[in-house]
């Protein structure tokens, strides 16, 4: 008997269970007593002891018919998930078998198995993936999005392998967001542009002042009374200057994040006009408020939007002077999308102006925004405000009748 539990227990796989069946029929044949029937039961049974856990384990390498079935989606979540920046994982037919949180928050919910190519609308992207399920190489491409705001990804797609006998085959598309650093390098060149440009004039004149104030001014008290006065008319214009550009780059680096906060805006309003009740007063232009009878609530951050309209009403003050009043408006709220409108009786905007004003140091009149210490930044603060709120602001401008710009939420 310690013979055949040594082949018993040597014996494995279809061969081992081929050879036991073979001695187990030698053995009835050359003996009819019942130890050959004992001995012949005996060695099937532990055949198929040993034959058992080869076949469990040999179950664990047995493929599906599609990759899906295959893929233990709940084991991958909990990897990926764990990750923040959007996965998707696709098939060799281009399904999308899983997404993870960070994708569904970026992309919305993809249902699973659908066609990469019905969510995926970039050409490059989907190029890239089926040169990789074609070849198997990894490649990556930059893709930018505009909408709802502009995002800058590094997508990259590799194929990898999900089971132990390497027959389960799945492609990963990562997207790594390097919006960030790409503002920082674009605000980084415009500032030096924009600050170098606006700066040359002021500097330039405080350098022609302190020439003049060191000889030919240098025992003139009157002209050095004079002189002086401008030099700080000059340094304030380039603080103001330089507060305005460092207030877009902080709003530029955000842009892409928006606000949660609710904010009714008719107590927000109310504020705006009594910060600027001096500076009317000192125009002689009444400003007027035509509020709803309830709230108007929208979603945004409270300093920002005073920002935005502090800026509105002043540019409605200052430029629309000769009609001696802005007329403040809002309506909305509920169900309604939310507006304030700010209009101005003034000169009015040429219409070739319009869709450029709020652009960066662009000036209907450079000469009356500059005597009326204008940075000429105010109206791109207040664009990049709105796009964070997800807000649009409309221009509509009559020349001898004066301008209205409405934000509309």
């Amino acid at each position: 008997m310690a013979f055949w539990r040594r082949l018993a227990r040597r014996a494995s796989g279809e061969w081992g269970l081929v050879l036991l069946s073979l001695l187990a029929a030698v053995a009835v044949v050359l003996s009819a007593g019942h130890v050959a029937l004992v001995a012949l039961l005996w060695l099937v049974f532990i055949a198929a002891l040993l034959r058992r856990p080869k076949e469990v384990k040999d179950e664990t390498h047995v493929i599906a018919d599609s990759p899906e079935e295959a893929l233990d989606l709940d084991a991958l979540g909990a990897g990926f998930d764990a990750l923040d920046m959007p996965i998707l994982v696709v098939g060799a037919d281009e399904a999308v078998l899983f997404q993870n949180q960070a994708a569904e928050k970026a992309f919305g919910v993809i249902p699973p198995l659908t066609d990469l190519s019905a969510r995926v609308r970039s050409p490059g992207i989907l190029d890239m993936v089926r040169e990789t399920i074609a070849t198997g190489r990894v490649n990556q491409i930059e893709h930018s999005e505009r909408l709802p705001s502009e995002l800058v990804y590094v997508v990259r797609v590799a194929r990898t392998v999900i089971d132990a006998a390497g027959r389960t085959t799945v492609y990963v598309i990562s997207y790594r967001d390097i919006s960030q650093a790409r503002r920082i390098d674009r605000m980084r060149s415009d500032f030096v542009a924009n600050a170098s440009h606006e700066l040359r004039t002021p500097l330039a004149s405080l350098r022609g002042f302190i020439e003049t104030l060191q000889g030919p001014a240098r025992n003139d008290p009157k002209a050095q009374e004079r002189f002086l006065g401008i030099m700080l008319e000059q340094a304030t214009r380039m603080s103001r200057l330089v507060d305005d550009l460092l207030s877009l780059s902080r709003l530029e680096l955000k842009a892409h994040i928006a606000p949660a906060d609710e904010i009714d805006l008719v107590p927000l309003i109310s504020h705006v006009c009594d910060a600027l009740g001096p500076l009317a007063r000192d125009l002689d232009v009444a400003i007027t408020v035509s509020p709803p009878p309830g709230p108007v609530i929208v979603q945004g951050d409270r300093d920002e939007l005073i920002e935005v309209f502090e800026n509105l009403v002043e540019n409605a003050c200052k430029y629309g002077q000769e009609g001696k009043r802005v007329e403040i408006t809002l309506s909305g709220g509920g169900s309604d999308p939310a507006e304030v409108s700010v209009r101005d009786h003034g000169p009015g905007i040429p219409a070739e102006h319009v869709p450029r004003i709020t652009e960066r140091f662009y000036r209907v009149n450079v000469e009356a925004s500059r005597s009326k210490k204008g940075t000429g930044l105010g109206l791109a603060i207040v664009k990049h405000i709105l796009t964070r709120h997800r807000a649009r602001l409309i221009v509509r401008s009559t020349l001898g009748e004066g301008t209205v710009f409405t934000v509309r939420f």
